[in-house]
Formats: C-alpha cells, structure tokens, sequence
C-alpha cells in the first residue's frame, strides 16, 4: 500500500506559508515505514527542530482503478478517515530552497498517522464534513472538506493518471491553515464532526 499526499489544495493554507497556488493538485508520497503504528507515541526526530501537525481527511481506496473517470470515483472508496501528516518545516524550506523534493521533511518513520475509519455512508455529503485538530484541548486546526480547491472524487481521477490506485492505498487530500509546530508532552487529538478519530502523543 501507499500514501498519495496532497499538497496546497486549501486557499487558507497556501496563504500562510506564502505559497504560490497551484494551477494542479500537488502531489508526493509517504512510504508505509512512514505509519505511526498505533497506541504508539511521535518521537520528534534529530534531525529537524521544527515539526509542523498539519491535520488531514483520509480516503481509503477500496478497489484496483487507473484513470478513473471523476464520475466513477465514488465507486473506489467507502471510507472517510483523519490523520496527521506531520513535515519537518525547517528541512522542508532547505529542500524547497534548493529546488530538492521534500520527502526527507515528509516521508520518515512515523510522519503519518493514520486515525479510524468510518464509513462514507454517515456523512450526508463528503464535500461538507467538518474537522479539527487539538492540541493539548485548544483547538488549532479547523476545516471543511468544502473548502478543498480539489474535492475528494477530482483528487481520485487526477491521481489515478499517474498511479495505479490499489486496494489499501490512502490518500491524504490536504491541510487548512494553522499548522504549528510540536513540543514534547503535547497531546494531539483529531475530530471529525464530534467524533474523535486519533490522539497522539509527542516524545
């Protein structure tokens, strides 16, 4: 299985790192070695004195697709999770810096966590699904999949032009703003609706 990540894909977010917004979904990869294993704190790794939460909705693909038409994207999932995709910022801008890929700021051991699932079906409409992340019970993250530039069904067919989407694969389809960095002892829990999806804690 894989980790389709996407990036930039809501306004309020693209602002506030001073990002330009992209005329495409951005997209990378995170590795399964990259999964926080469950009931399992995040260490803050060496090499980064900078690791931003960036809380977002999960869709787990359910069955083989390649170039999936937009109207048939329904068809591969069925269910709706939350997760952090946490990135080493300051490696991050060195790497952005020099034109270099991001995937050592990304894609290291325990950057994704990955909360529970719940089926499609609970939510009236996947484009209108509220969620949130606290951290030490403030909330610092708020957003609606309303408010993607790419919805859930279009991130399906764009990504599925460039890989083939497998059963398992995940696909993590953006952050809203309020991104902010970690400290050790932090609890961090994520929220769909009033449902609580993960909670984690920083070591």
């Amino acid at each position: 299985m894989k980790l389709i990540c996407i990036g930039r894909n809501y306004t309020d977010h693209i602002e506030e790192l001073e990002n330009e917004k992209p005329t495409d979904p951005v997209i990378f990869l995170k590795p399964d070695t990259s999964i926080l294993l469950k009931k399992q704190p995040f260490f803050i790794p060496d090499f980064s004195n900078d690791i931003h939460h960036e809380v977002e909705v999960l869709v787990k693909i359910k069955k083989l697709g390649k170039y999936i038409d937009k109207k048939f994207a329904h068809k591969y999932y069925d269910e709706i999770g939350l997760g952090i995709d946490f990135t080493a910022r300051d490696l991050q801008s060195q790497l952005k810096a020099k034109g270099l890929p991001w995937e050592k700021s990304k894609a290291f051991d325990g950057a994704a966590v990955i909360g529970q699932w719940l089926s499609k079906d609970k939510f009236p409409d996947v484009n209108d699904i509220n969620f949130r992340l606290e951290k030490n019970e403030e909330i610092v993250q708020e957003g609606n999949t309303k408010l993607m530039l790419w919805k859930i069904d279009e991130l399906i067919a764009y990504v599925s032009q460039f890989f083939t989407l497998k059963i398992g694969d995940i696909i993590f389809t953006g952050t809203p703003a309020g991104v902010g960095s970690v400290k050790t002892n932090d609890q961090l829990s994520g929220f769909i609706e009033d449902e609580k999806m993960f909670s984690v804690k920083v070591k």
